[in-house]
This record gives C-alpha cells, structure tokens and sequence, in this order.
C-alpha cells in the first residue's frame, strides 16, 4: 500500500477546522508538547501522526475482556474499508458532524477519526467521561458511545443526536426499554479490534432484534456455535470467534455468551450472559453471574455484586426470571469489580477472587 493513505485521506476536520499533510502534522506534534493538554488529547494527536506516518499498518490493543489486553497491528487499508461501511450506512457525507467521545487508545476512538479523514464530516472532540453531551450544544449527526455513556446521556439526546452506535458491552433490558420512543436512532454493534470495529449492527431498543452483517460480511458457525467472521476486505483471513451465536437468518444472528464463560453445573451448560440479561430487569445495580468450585455439581451458579452496593435481592424475585438450572445458588459481594482500560468487567479475575473466598 505504501504511502497511499498519506496522499488520500491525509486530512481531518477537528472542531470545524481542517488541516491537511504537513499542516495536519506539524499542528498534532504542537499540541502534543503543550503540558496542559490531557492524555485523551494527546492520544488522539499520537493517533493522526501513526496514520499519517509511511507505515501500511497501525498499532491496536485488545480489550483484554477475555485475557491480557495484547498489542496487534492493523493494516490501513482495511481501517479504511471499514470506514467506508460506517460511512454508507449512516449517510455521513461531508455536511455531516460527528462527535468523538471515546479514548482513541482503542479501536473505537481511532476508527471515529479514520471515517472523519475518509468521509471529511467535522469531527467534534469531547473527554471521554460518562456524560459526553453535556457540553455539546451543536447538532450530532453521528456518535459512537458505551451502555454507561448512553445511560448518563438519555436526557440529554433529545432532538441533538440523529444515530448513536453502542459498543463495549451489551445493552441492559431496563436501557433498551429506555431508549424505546426517542428520537434518536440507536444500533447496538458487533465486532471487536481484530475486525477494525463493528461487523455487524441491530437496532437497540426492539424486541427480538438480531444482529445483522455489513455489506461484504459473511458469517458461518464452527463446530462449537462459535461465530466464524469471514470479511476479506477488513481481515486478511477468516476470524473465529468465541462467541457463542443463533443464527435467525442468512447473515444474522443473536448473540448468546462467550464459550470460554460457560459454566458446566451438574452437566448442564449455563451461559452469565443469558442469565444476565435476564436479571437486569429486576437486578439495578452492577453484578456479574459466576461460578465457584462445588463437590457436587462441579460448579455452582453464584450472582455477584459490589459491597457498597445498598440493594437487598430477594431470592424469589431473582427466581421468577429463571430457569430453574439458572437460579443463583448464592449471592456473593466483593469489594469492587476488576475492569479493564475500556470499563469491560474481567470475568476471570472475578472468578478468582471469589474461588479464593469460598474456599
């Protein structure tokens, strides 16, 4: 690819100013040096400078929901690609604003400002705190944000944001009940940093909506109903997953839980995930649905919260929810959640620190 993207997408339109090449360059390595610019700034200068850079590749890290966040390389090319999708679907031509709300230490933030350089809509770039339109007075045409960020935001959306896509996390029942009735367009996305962002979108807030592909996307199942991504114009080869999915359609599906997340209690296989969702109706603070060690079953379904949480569960309620094999055998607190850089629960560390407390 060599410097193909420096000559064509070497320019962005940041807070209604555009600058370009060597003026784009030399405007990110000023700010870059003003002590009081903060570090989600300064990422976002670090970022524009990689890209900018002769190399055909950027340098990505991971979650690291499902282990230690590890660094990979992501070809340009098929940034660029992506972009191209998002910008489609959302009709983002150039009279368009965008807001970047997100760290652009991850894939999420980074690709926000690789559509602004293909698509040439202004960008508007605001801290990446749980409250992001607070300060916004202009019309938002398009914005990427986490469950916590749209949660924080639901009064403020009003006739200001025309689509916001959701990622990092999967949407609670009582915030897809919240979002029912706004104007605004919500999608829940699918993908991850090895897909350069969302490979799939469905509409957040409708009963029954399942994920559906991108164009150029196809999705096959392996032999564990783990999602298979085949995408050769973002990823070099197939990606398979650990995501456990239903296929409802030709390229579409509802996600399930994570393979590596199941519990086996007394040979039936239980997925947190679904137990999750299904809690959050009734469950209005932070909690995860684990496992400890158990000598009979193997492993026991436990439900798990903050101590300083200042909510009593009642058993029963939790119960008319459930299957019976999905009822929590336990209720366990601990002092806090571990999370990662991207807010993502670490579900193994978690798993350990309540083995060590039954123990």
């Amino acid at each position: 690819m060599g410097d193909f993207t420096l000559k064509q997408y070497d320019n962005i339109k940041l807070n209604g100013v555009r600058r370009q090449g060597e003026e784009l360059r030399v405007f990110c390595l000023h700010e870059l040096v003003k002590i009081n610019n903060p570090e989600w700034q300064q990422a976002i200068y670090r970022f524009i400078l990689e890209w900018l850079s002769p190399d055909d590749f950027v340098r990505a890290k991971t979650s690291g929901s499902t282990g230690e966040p590890k660094e990979i390389r992501l070809q340009k090319k098929h940034m660029i690609a992506s972009a191209k999708k998002t910008i489609a679907f959302f009709n983002l031509s150039a009279d368009k604003t965008a807001l970047l709300c997100l760290s652009a230490n991850y894939i999420a933030g980074k690709m926000m400002l690789v559509r602004a350089m293909v698509g040439g809509f202004n960008l508007l770039l605001t801290e990446p705190a749980g409250t992001p339109l607070k300060r916004i007075a202009e019309p938002i045409d398009f914005v990427a944000m986490v469950p916590l960020q749209v949660f924080n935001s639901l009064e403020d959306f009003g006739d200001k944001v025309n689509n916001v896509i959701i990622g990092g996390g999967a949407i609670s029942s009582e915030l897809s009940k919240k979002l029912q009735g706004l104007p605004t367009r919500f999608f829940e996305t699918y993908g991850m940093t090895e897909t350069v962002s969302h490979v799939a979108v469905k509409m957040a807030g409708e009963e029954n909506a399942s994920f559906k592909a991108m164009p150029n996307v196809i999705f096959e199942l392996d032999l564990r109903g783990c999602l298979i991504i085949n995408a050769p114009d973002i990823a070099d080869k197939a990606i398979v997953t650990n995501d456990m999915v239903e296929f409802k359609g030709e390229n579409e599906f509802v996600f399930l839980g994570r393979y590596d997340n199941v519990i086996n209690s007394g040979g039936i296989k239980i997925i947190p995930e679904e137990v999750e969702h299904k809690l959050s109706e009734v469950v209005k603070v932070p909690f995860l649905i684990s496992a400890v060690p158990d000598e009979k079953l193997g492993e026991k379904v436990v439900l798990v919260v903050e101590k300083y949480c200042d909510v009593v569960l009642n058993m029963a309620d939790l119960s008319s929810h459930l299957a019976p094999y999905q009822i929590p055998k336990n209720i366990i607190t601990i002092a806090h959640f571990p999370l990662t850089e991207s807010g993502k629960i670490k579900r193994d560390e978690v798993k350990k620190m309540i083995a060590e407390e039954c123990h």
